[in-house]
């Protein structure tokens, strides 16, 4: 059943021209009143009808794209490459050719802080939102975002994953373009341990996303398999994904295990963070120490020595992102593509086959 203005106005105990007044923000409003019709807003999930050239449209010329940080270069390529797919001329249905307004919004990691952005998104009639990077695996929160994502769905909003496994109960999901987290943490760990490496530390994200377990059950698939899966949780440690993480990380098991001889980094920048904690312990890379990343991000190949790491096609994720949030490409069967990881083998690994 639509929410009306009338019945945000009866929720807040105020005329439906106040209640016009706060949304428009165009007639000075007691603050007491503004609050409380805002919380009416949010109770009852009321929906803007946008701006007037808009009206007649089930959806307005606004695309959303969710990152955790546009500045960690892993989002900033999708959604850089999805903006690109987003505002290129389009089959001319549109007011302005088709193309539409790609806005970033950039959640800091934070669960409320997606489900704020989808609100918003809602509310401004969004033709299509893309969901990058890895979930949140709480169920609170998934539960969340499947009722979110099953309303913008309803008032005609295109939802894409890009990076990000499909959730429980997606069936509002056009597509979801999930990466092989688990696959390319197995191969990588197979490259060390084929190496003759046996001790290896383990630098994690956070615990609470997906990208941070599939590329963990990888390595820890590939160590059981070598029959070293007795010693996982000693020599890991979890972390953001950011440089500062990889470093103290590093130290950490360096101390836990002094004869480690390869580490394996959550992402690529973590994986900086880890080379400079060994060399400032003296040692040297990968005569002494091996270290792995995972993305394949462009600053890899220029690490000194380039870095091992495992390519992600985040470029071509993004852009086929932004071809199935404009209904420019067909969805794949049964709205769920994984994408291949691959290998990239260079001078950060070698040492210490005996």
């Amino acid at each position: 059943m639509t929410v009306t203005l009338a019945d945000v106005a009866a929720r807040a105990r105020v005329s439906p021209a106040t209640v016009s007044r706060v949304l428009n923000g165009n007639y000075p409003v007691a603050a007491s009143t503004r609050e409380r019709v805002l919380r009416a807003v949010d109770d009852l999930d009321y929906v803007l009808n946008g701006p007037a050239s808009s009206l007649a449209a089930a959806t307005s010329d606004l695309v959303g794209i969710l990152v955790n940080d546009i500045a960690d270069p892993f989002f900033g390529i999708m959604a850089g490459a999805a903006q690109t797919e987003i505002g290129g001329p389009g089959d001319g249905s549109g007011r302005a050719g088709g193309e539409k307004l790609a806005v970033v919004c950039n959640t800091g990691g934070s669960p409320e802080r997606e489900l704020t952005y989808l609100t918003l998104l809602q509310r401004q009639r969004a033709a299509a939102v893309i969901l990058t990077g890895g979930a949140v695996e709480d169920p609170a929160h998934q539960a969340a975002m499947n009722a979110k994502l099953a309303k913008l769905a309803d008032a005609g909003t295109r939802v894409v994953l890009c990076g990000r496994p499909p959730l429980p109960e997606g069936e509002a999901i056009v597509a979801a373009l999930a990466f092989d987290n688990q696959g390319g943490g197995r191969r990588l760990t197979e490259h060390l341990l084929s190496l003759g490496h046996r001790r290896i530390g383990y630098v994690a994200g956070p615990l609470e996303r997906t990208t941070t377990r599939h590329r963990l059950e990888g390595h820890r698939e590939a160590m059981q398999d070598a029959g070293l899966g007795g010693d996982e949780e000693r020599l890991t440690v979890h972390g953001p994904y950011d440089r500062r993480s990889g470093y103290d990380a590093t130290l950490e098991l360096l101390r836990r295990e002094p004869e480690m001889t390869a580490v394996v980094a959550a992402n690529d920048t973590v994986a900086l963070g880890a080379s400079a904690a060994i060399r400032d312990r003296g040692f040297r890379i990968p005569e002494d120490i091996s270290v792995a990343g995972f993305d394949d991000l462009p600053f890899s190949v220029d690490a000194v020595p380039a870095l091992t790491t495992v390519r992600l096609p985040l470029f071509e994720a993004g852009a086929r992102a932004g071809r199935l949030a404009m209904g420019k490409e067909t969805p794949p069967p049964g709205g769920i593509a994984t994408i291949a990881a691959e290998l990239m083998v260079r001078g950060s690994t070698a040492p210490p086959r005996k």
